[in-house]
């Protein structure tokens, strides 16, 4: 019988500094009426230049890892969802891979906007029920202040920075991960967009007056409109499908945690599930988007808000550029039993005196790999 993938680990980062609607009336022409009118947002979480994709990632997943009391060393695989990548290569899981001493673990990058987390989480447990993994780490992060035009209130006005981060696990014991969905629409791939393709010309080239068509503006762009027309359709669309898939109906379900896009989006998804504000956990007010951390976000401050017990059905669904949405239904099951306690500090040590020993073995053993290969 194929094990059962449980959600039995979660931890979150959000970066320090905060930036209310009233911060960004100083820089755009707009104010905290008119954004949280529209979108439901009062304020974002903005990451500092020592709050990269890398650290916030890891502290989530550092989390995580004492929740579920599981040591690195048996993660068997990380999955990192981002849209906004420090760099194209290496994959930002492999970096935390070493930042969290996960020593065992393969590790790579997924791209799906913001329904990356939902990707990512399905793809995790897929693995875990076909027997490839037992035990995987699941990441969200995000640093989208960085893509934002800021004289750009369409898009400045919306975007947060932050990490979240869920342990799976495999088990017999029935529950956990019961199914999901993943689709998408490439027509719509113009609706939001951040154009990076700088293969045809040099990186030092930032403009071409000559070609048009070379020059990039280094910028996220998005047809609101038609984002929020994609979006109030698929969502509630999906859930009924992922439910479909779990042999299940609304009213097992105890509570739903939407990408926290936008607050008339999520409030579209209600009237479309006819389910009751208090069936639903949104954050978004003082969070803003964080994209491919934003379930994860969520989750943690519903478990911390007791809005989530053991034994609970819950709906994750998200949406995102590609266009891309997905939904997944998972039975809440909690940390598995145990004896030992995990400690992230100790971790943070053991993770960091490791990096150090593995660089330094690696340049004794290509300083002697090239004094006998001095011909190559």
């Amino acid at each position: 019988m194929s094990p059962y993938a449980h959600v039995t680990g979660w931890g979150m980062y959000v970066p320090q500094r905060i930036l209310t609607n009233e911060d960004l009336a100083k820089i755009v022409e707009t104010s905290d009426e008119w954004i949280s009118s529209r979108t439901g947002i009062h304020q974002r979480h903005i990451a500092s230049d020592s709050e990269d994709n890398v650290f916030m990632a890891s502290e989530a997943s550092l989390r995580a890892l004492e929740v579920a009391n599981v040591k690195p060393s048996e993660i068997d695989l990380i999955i990192l969802a981002t849209s906004s990548p420090e760099q194209f290569f290496p994959a930002t899981a492999c970096l935390v891979q070493d930042r969290v001493g996960a020593s065992r673990a393969g590790a790579y990058d997924l791209l799906a906007a913001c329904s990356g987390f939902i990707y990512a989480m399905n793809n995790a447990a897929q693995s875990i029920r076909s027997g490839a993994a037992r035990t995987v780490l699941v990441i969200g992060v995000e640093t989208l202040s960085h893509l934002v035009d800021w004289n750009d209130r369409a898009t400045c006005i919306l975007f947060g920075d932050g990490a979240g981060a869920f342990i799976l696990q495999a088990s017999e014991e029935p529950g956990g991960w019961l199914s999901g969905v993943m689709r998408s629409d490439g027509s719509g791939g113009d609706l939001l967009i951040y154009k990076v393709n700088r293969s045809r010309f040099p990186a030092e080239e930032k403009t071409h007056p000559a070609d048009p068509l070379l020059n990039i503006h280094p910028y996220l762009r998005m047809d609101g409109k038609e984002v929020f027309r994609f979006a109030t359709r698929v969502l509630g669309q999906v859930a009924i499908e992922a439910l479909e898939k779990a042999n299940l109906k609304l009213e097992d379900i105890s509570i739903v945690i939407p990408h926290q896009a936008n607050k008339r989006i999520i409030d579209s998804a209600m009237h479309y599930l006819n389910l009751p504000p208090e069936r639903f956990f949104i954050n978004v007010d003082r969070y803003g988007n964080t994209s491919t951390a934003s379930i994860p976000i969520a989750t943690c401050e519903a478990l911390s808000a007791g809005k989530i017990k053991v034994g609970d059905n819950i709906v994750f669904v998200g949406f995102g550029a590609g266009l891309s949405w997905g939904a997944s239904v998972v039975e809440w099951t909690g940390p598995f039993l145990t004896k030992r306690k995990v400690r992230p500090a100790r971790l943070r040590f053991y993770a960091r005196v490791r990096s150090v020993i593995l660089r330094l073995l690696r340049r004794i053993d290509m300083f002697f790999w090239g004094r006998r290969n001095k011909d190559i």
